[in-house]
């Protein structure tokens, strides 16, 4: 099965953790895509959604799907989003469409957060996948030289066309640190959120998978985590 194949089998496996007449997270990137595809044919399943992104919530509308801001939503049962990177615990490295603030924040919102991933995204060990730190611009030199202080080499997120920064969202910037063996993924998550000036890192260790649901080509695996 090629990789996107994959990916659709587990966007069609994550339609059974929906729950009827709820409000469902939707994450950000080319799985969480296909899910909001399989979700469009399940609308009237549910009230709507919240969207980690602007590109998310676009493409929930474009299903006639309503997307609802957070502060308007009490309960969201499930959240469901990709994953860059997850080990055998449930920790992720995500960030790499740039809504990583957004997803963490939805994430922890969520009674349940379930990672859909195809299965090269399982790793022993993160790091491997440059990690994501969205940081306010005005910090952006100072926190690089904290960063490098880490181990890893932070590169300044551009554009397209190379030629300006990247900007999520919330008009910050990213800096992606690669490089890094990170062995103890929530300290090391923990150890760069107090950095000053850095808005959110895109380690998932303490805000960790419930469930992944991993495709290989002998079908989907469900792999089931203690928070």
């Amino acid at each position: 099965m090629t990789q996107d194949q994959l990916k659709l089998s587990v966007a069609r496996s994550a339609i059974d953790y929906i729950v009827d007449d709820g409000i469902i997270g939707v994450g950000t990137g080319s799985t969480a895509n296909m899910f909001i595809d399989e979700l469009g044919k399940n609308k009237h399943r549910i009230k709507g959604a919240v969207a980690s992104s602007e590109a998310t919530a676009a493409r929930l509308r474009s299903h006639n799907i309503p997307v609802l801001d957070l502060n308007e939503v009490d309960s969201i049962p499930v959240y469901i989003d990709g994953a860059d990177e997850i080990n055998t615990y449930g920790a992720m490295i995500k960030g790499g469409g740039g809504a990583l603030t957004r997803e963490k924040i939805i994430a922890s919102a969520a009674e349940k957060f379930v990672c859909i991933a195809d299965n090269s995204k399982l790793v022993h060990v993160l790091g491997k996948y440059p990690l994501p730190v969205e940081i306010v611009p005005m910090a952006r030199s100072v926190v690089k030289r904290k960063l490098a202080a880490l181990g890893g080499k932070p590169f300044l997120r551009l554009n397209k066309d190379k030629n300006s920064p990247f900007l999520t969202d919330n008009g910050n910037m990213i800096i992606d640190l690669m490089g890094l063996e990170i062995t103890q993924p929530a300290e090391m998550e923990e150890k760069i959120n107090n950095i000053v000036g850095v808005v959110t890192v895109g380690l998932f260790a303490r805000q960790s998978a419930d469930i992944c649901l991993l495709g290989t080509n002998s079908g989907v695996n469900v792999l089931v985590f203690d928070r």
